[in-house]
């Protein structure tokens, strides 16, 4: 169980600032600000190359507070600048070649399905779109109908920005491990808020960010990368860290995942993920997912008792995030109008979400999500708000 108590106390906005996550970035815990604000402290005192070199054994533990989160091998992990970046490293560096198959579904994020139709523009790769099942997420029979001798990769979202869909990721690496497929999966707004372990899920990839429901700084984020196929990935691009030029005119890539990092990093913000991953484990993350869906399930029952409020999200298990629509106000409306009561949530479009929001006729949603700092009092306060506009 977790101690509210504390957690509140590490998180003093909370007091004035009725902040639901805004599935985009997560109120700061003291002992993280505290890292990454010493840290800087550090380098405006001494110089950046100097904090670093003071900060080398520090750095290392980020690599071990990553592997202990996701149940990898710190070899396996890299500090990435985000999780977009993250992601494009790793598809970027995938092996693909023209007629070769991407299966992926409706629920993918926008930067990651952008990047699919570059790659088909410029390689010759073609995209598969798995259907979704009753509930909305992906139908893992009917995506392993779809594999071809020309499959190649599965990718998927485990937890879409736009709604609180838990997609059945463990299932869907079942199905990779079973035909011999690369496995990516973008864990940007699952991780730190599920827990997750990368051996069990069966993903060959992993990427995330520390901005969200890991509490982290913003301009952070990591790759988990499978020592299984790390060494037929080729990075994008490379640097004097991410490889050795051995000989005049050869180089070597950096052994496990480090090839995908680049020598020049935010070292606070390093620093500062790892507190935040370490923060996260010290209240565990079983306990961090069953008190954030509680509170997504009493969030979405309060709204559904709201006259001309509907509840977008779907899936047979759904997460913190909360998407929902008011038949008498826009969801830019209520956002706007719910920030000037302190009231902090986000509005997700059809625009981002082609294969999902506007397939299902919604130009736009409401999105607030909870966390485990959020308490009931503040959800009974929400609900009151979005009534009473």
């Amino acid at each position: 169980m977790i101690d509210i108590a504390a957690v509140r106390a590490d998180t003093p906005a909370c007091e004035t600032l009725l902040h639901f996550n805004n599935a985009g970035a997560a109120l700061m815990p003291d002992p993280v600000y505290r890292t990454v604000v010493e840290h800087l402290t550090l380098e405006r005192e001494t110089g950046g190359y100097e904090a670093a070199d003071r900060a080398s054994e520090a750095l290392q533990g980020f690599y071990t507070a990553l592997a202990d989160l996701l149940g990898a091998k710190p070899r396996e992990i890299a500090y990435v600048e985000n999780a977009t970046r993250a992601w494009d490293m790793a598809f970027y560096a995938l092996p693909l070649r023209e007629g070769d198959r991407i299966i992926t579904h409706g629920s993918e994020y926008a930067s990651n399905y952008l990047a699919f139709m570059q790659q088909a523009k410029r390689r010759g790769l073609e995209i598969d779109l798995a259907p979704s099942d009753g509930s909305g997420q992906i139908d893992v029979e009917a995506m392993r109908a779809l594999i071809g001798p020309r499959t190649r990769l599965i990718a998927i979202t485990h937890v879409p920005t736009q709604g609180g869909l838990i997609n059945p990721a463990t299932e869907v690496g079942q199905v990779a491990r079973e035909h011999g497929l690369t496995y990516l999966l973008d864990a940007c707004q699952s991780v730190g808020q599920l827990d997750l372990d990368v051996k069990k899920i069966g993903c060959h990839v992993l990427s995330g960010t520390g901005r969200k429901f890991l509490r982290g700084p913003r301009g952070t984020g990591f790759l988990y990368v499978s020592d299984e196929i790390v060494e037929t990935l080729e990075p994008p691009f490379i640097d004097l860290f991410a490889a050795t030029w051995s000989e005049t005119d050869s180089y070597t890539l950096a052994a496990g995942a480090l090839r995908f990092e680049n020598w020049e990093s935010y070292i606070a913000g390093r620093l500062g993920l790892a507190e935040a991953v370490r923060y996260a484990t010290r209240l565990g993350l079983p306990a961090i997912e069953q008190r954030i869906l509680e509170l997504g399930a009493a969030l979405r029952e309060g709204l559904s008792e709201i006259a001309g409020v509907t509840v977008r999200d779907l899936g047979r298990k759904r997460c913190g995030i909360v998407s929902f629509d008011k038949a008498s106000e826009e969801p830019a409306a209520l956002t706007a109008r719910l920030h000037r009561q302190a009231i902090n949530i986000s509005t997700s479009t059809a625009k981002n979400a082609r294969l999902d929001l506007a397939t299902r006729g919604l130009s736009s949603v409401s999105r607030a999500s909870v966390h485990y700092y959020n308490t009931q009092a503040e959800i009974e306060r929400f609900c009151a708000a979005v009534q009473d506009g």
